[in-house]
This record gives structure tokens, C-alpha cells and sequence, in this order.
């Protein structure tokens, strides 16, 4: 049962890449495609974070010994990431055109983290002169972007001038996913470290604040600021509110903590279990997880986001296999069963093309909404969910 399985998570994963290669490779980086028709969407313009979603993508499709085409690939658009996005103080312009002229200058710390996972996953993959980009990432991030208490701040100008007073746990979250990938990639310490360190200031010390549930906006002091974007629920990148999505995700990560034996004791491994039943808690629904639900755990947004229900695909393989690592074998085969089941809802959110829809809106009577460009690339959501499926099937094999 357990080979099937993996093949079958191999499987999943290659598929999603079949679907994007060769159409998605521009002469200029990559394109995003049209979950209807499957063709380019025309605006040439290409943003950081999907450039460094597709480089991850298809390192991932090499990871688990898929085509040559996924190594191509990931040097086609690390060709692009250094030559279009990276500018000569070594920082990455967040949309430019095909071309590699600026579109939007910002220096947004959710990119950089984006950066980072980039060259990590594929320095893992083995591609020349990632490992030496990876590191030059990480020294700018801690440089340019590091606070005093340890966290990433907030966007900033091409002068590195923050764009605005504001922290958030969403880069900061994504920072620490790109810091566990750099680890797996050269099992440096310090990657690991710098993963320990975010997990636990977002997921577990601010969270005494609130009871357990993870909010998504701070101050510059990481003081909990409730009234940030509330007359924005639909902000692509701040919502908000508690989202669902960001609990399992957080759980997947302190997972591979509790894995790598970053945290002390059985601590990362009981949180990882909270934040995934909170995510249920919180905004399962049987077709999906809800967007956003504000303090009392009412909804904000009521739309179900595919990367919600992909990322906890991801967590409930990672902690079925902690599960098992720590002689927990009720809870391994509730996670497996919940693992079985989101996959079953993933059908709903493919479109005729077989990519992934952004999201399926609850106010169209669950139709479901391409993403608009410059989209950053929602299939890197399933790729990784997938990716982590088939190694902690492996793990614990």
C-alpha cells in the first residue's frame, strides 16, 4: 500500500508539471497559463514570486527523478530570476516585463523569501551555482531585511527605505519555509537555526496572545494589530483576520522542525497537531477551508482557496509520519485519513487545462475564479503538497 502510495504522490506531482511544460517557459522566464484554455495570459509581465513558485516547482520535479526537461526548466528561469528581477545592489525588483525592465520596484521581503526557497530547492536539485546564490540570499535577507527582534520587516523601496510600518507573519512564514529548504539542501545549522526562530516567535510565542490561533498583521514592536486592511477583506496578500490556510501551513513547517529535531521535546510536534485541528476548527467546510473568519471565528471572505486545501494536504503527510516517528499510531491514521480526503476535494479546483483554479467563490454559487495577472503562480501549491506527501510517505516507509 505504502509503494502505491508514493508512486501515486510521484505521479501527482509530474502531472502538475506536464501540464505547465513547455507552454508555461516564455522566451523570458515563465508565463502564467489560463486554468480554462491553458494558454499564456498576455500581459508579459513577470512577478517575483512566480518566477521563484516555477523555478521551486520543477526542482521538485527533478528531486523525485522526473525528465530531464525539469532541470532545463530550472535553469531557464534561474536565468531569468538573476538576469530580469536582480538588480546590481543585489536586491529583486518585484514585477518586471519580459524584457527585465521594472514594473513595480518594491523590495518585498514575501519575494525574497521566495528567493530564497528558489535557490534552495534548486541547489537540492543539484543545478551549479545555486548553492553560492542561496547563501548570497540569505546575507541580504539578514542584511536588509532582519529586525531587531530577529523577524523580517516589511516591504521596501528600492532604497531599502520600508514602504510602510508594518510587520507580517506571512513572510516571515514563508521565510521560514525557504530557511528549512536551504537546510535540507546543504544541512547548514544556521538555515535550520534561522527556521527554529521564525516558527516559534509567529507559532507559538505570539500566539499566547491569543489563545492559540495565529493572526496575520503587527506592529513594528510585533504587537497584534486587529484593525489592519479590515476595510480591505479581499487584499491579495493581507486579509484580514485568522486564515485557515496559514494554520496548516504553519503546521507543516513545525512538523519538519519536530523532524530535523529543531525544537525541544515533543513541543513543535503537540503545536503542529493544534494549529492543523484549529485550521478544522476554524474553517473547514466539507468542500474546502474558508478564507478568512475574523476573532470570533465568524467568516470574513467564505471562499475556498485551493493553496488552503493543498497546504494541508502537505501537513497531514508530514504529521502522519511524525505521527509515526513518535509511536503515535491513532494519530498517524487520522492524519492519513485526512490526507485522503482533501485529495479527494482536489478535482474541484482543476480547471480543463489541469491547472489549478485560484479559488471557488462562495458567492457565485461555488464557481469557481482564475487568478489575474501577473498571478503568482498557484500550482506551486499542489507541486509542494504533493512533493511532501511522496517523501514522508518515503520517510516512513
Amino acid at each position: 500500500m505504502g509503494s502505491h502510495l508514493t508512486t501515486d504522490r510521484r505521479a501527482r506531482l509530474l502531472s502538475v508539471l506536464r501540464v505547465q511544460y513547455p507552454d508555461a517557459l516564455a522566451d523570458h522566464g515563465f508565463q502564467l497559463l489560463d486554468p480554462v484554455s491553458g494558454e499564456p495570459y498576455s500581459n508579459g509581465r513577470r512577478h517575483l514570486v512566480a518566477t521563484c513558485r516555477s523555478i521551486s516547482n520543477f526542482a521538485l520535479g527533478a528531486l523525485v527523478d522526473g525528465p530531464e526537461w525539469c532541470l532545463d526548466a530550472v535553469d531557464h528561469g534561474l536565468q531569468f530570476l538573476r538576469a530580469g528581477h536582480r538588480r546590481a545592489d543585489g536586491g529583486y525588483d518585484l514585477v518586471v516585463d519580459a524584457a527585465g525592465e521594472p514594473v513595480d520596484r518594491t523590495r518585498s521581503a514575501y519575494g525574497h523569501a521566495f528567493v530564497l526557497l528558489a535557490y534552495a530547492r534548486a541547489a537540492a536539485a543539484g543545478v551549479d551555482g545555486a548553492e553560492a546564490d542561496l547563501e548570497r540570499t540569505h546575507h541580504l535577507i539578514e542584511e536588509r531585511f532582519r529586525d531587531t527582534a530577529g523577524m523580517l520587516r516589511s516591504d521596501c523601496g528600492p532604497d531599502w527605505t520600508e514602504l510602510e510600518a508594518y510587520r507580517g507573519q506571512n513572510a516571515n512564514m514563508h521565510a521560514c519555509e525557504a530557511y528549512l529548504a536551504a537546510y535540507e539542501a546543504t544541512e547548514g545549522a544556521r538555515y535550520l537555526e534561522r527556521a527554529r526562530q521564525l516558527a516559534e516567535t509567529i507559532a507559538v510565542d505570539l500566539a499566547t496572545e491569543t489563545d492559540g490561533p495565529l493572526w496575520e498583521h503587527y506592529t513594528p514592536n510585533w504587537e497584534h494589530d486587529f484593525t489592519y486592511n479590515e476595510d480591505d477583506p479581499r487584499h491579495q496578500f493581507r486579509p484580514p483576520g485568522y486564515q485557515p490556510g496559514h494554520h496548516v501551513e504553519w503546521a507543516k513547517f513545525l512538523g519538519l522542525l519536530d523532524r530535523y529535531g529543531a525544537g525541544e521535546g515533543d513541543g513543535l510536534y503537540t503545536r503542529a497537531h493544534e494549529l492543523f485541528d484549529a485550521a478544522v476548527e476554524l474553517g473547514w467546510t466539507d468542500d474546502g477551508f474558508l478564507y478568512t473568519v475574523d476573532r470570533n471565528g465568524d467568516p470574513i471572505v467564505s471562499d475556498r482557496y485551493g493553496w488552503a486545501l493543498a497546504e494541508a494536504i502537505g501537513a497531514a503527510a508530514v504529521l502522519a509520519e511524525r505521527a509515526d516517528a513518535h509511536g503515535d499510531g491513532d494519530a498517524a491514521d487520522r492524519f492519513r485519513r485526512w490526507e485522503a480526503r482533501l485529495i479527494d476535494h482536489t478535482d474541484a479546483f482543476r480547471g480543463p487545462a489541469g491547472l489549478w483554479y485560484e479559488r471557488r467563490s462562495a458567492s457565485e454559487g461555488g464557481g469557481p475564479v482564475v487568478p489575474e495577472p501577473p498571478g503568482v503562480e498557484p500550482d506551486y501549491h499542489p507541486a509542494g503538497a504533493y512533493f511532501e506527501s511522496w517523501r514522508s510517505l518515503r520517510k516512513g516507509a
